[in-house]
């Protein structure tokens, strides 16, 4: 939720190198997310325009180099919202889960929505990166011209919880309901003391 919400996934700065002295002035800097792109240097500094999909920004805040990185990484923006819907629905199925125990089916449900979800983050994770990274090797190149980028901190909030979802979810599948579990009867075995039968299974006759 902190990472759709927030507008640090990803810091762009464009300029030119002084052949002189080959100093660097930042001619554009900006901060973008899946709403919002935020501009902290340059001649629209403290300004912040909606993504396209509300609002078509004026072309001549940004380079064409840095407006086409904008634009492809919108392809990417629907996956983190579907993740977040499943997210939240497993974690709405898993509390229930939590506090009627009887019902062992919704562990198994909310432990495939957490699956799903982190499906779903590490697809446009991947988008993501990939747009960008189409982009930047297709840039002219030169060496009075000047371009950085990083990912943020909200794109580090995401990736997180792709792992932590997969975590969870590991949990919520494999977790065997005590009530289902007996202990082993055999004397036979080494592992007479582990817990392996469900109440459900017949007794050998022997």
């Amino acid at each position: 939720g902190i990472a759709v919400s927030t507008d640090y996934w990803l810091y762009m700065e464009e300029g030119v190198v002084s052949p002189q002295n080959q100093s660097t002035e930042v001619r554009m800097a900006l901060h973008a997310g899946l709403w919002r792109v935020c501009f902290f240097a340059g001649r629209e500094k403290g300004r912040c325009v909606a993504s396209e999909y509300f609002l078509e920004p004026e072309l001549n805040l940004v380079t064409e180099n840095t407006e086409n990185i904008l634009k492809t990484v919108r392809t990417a923006t629907p996956f983190p919202m579907v993740s977040l819907f499943l997210v939240f629905t497993a974690f709405v199925i898993s509390n229930v889960g939590h506090i009627r125990p009887q019902r062992t089916l919704l562990a198994f449900v909310s432990g495939i929505f957490f699956i799903l979800s982190g499906l779903s983050l590490v697809v446009g994770l991947v988008l993501y990166i990939s747009s960008i990274n189409d982009e930047v090797m297709n840039r002219p190149g030169g060496s009075e011209q000047y371009f950085q980028y990083r990912y943020g901190w909200s794109f580090a909030f995401a990736a997180s919880s792709f792992l932590l979802k997969e975590r969870y979810a590991e949990e919520e599948l494999y977790r065997a309901p005590p009530h289902l579990l007996r202990p082993r009867l055999s004397t036979c075995s080494g592992l007479s003391a582990q817990f392996l039968q469900p109440r459900a299974w017949p007794r050998a006759r022997s």
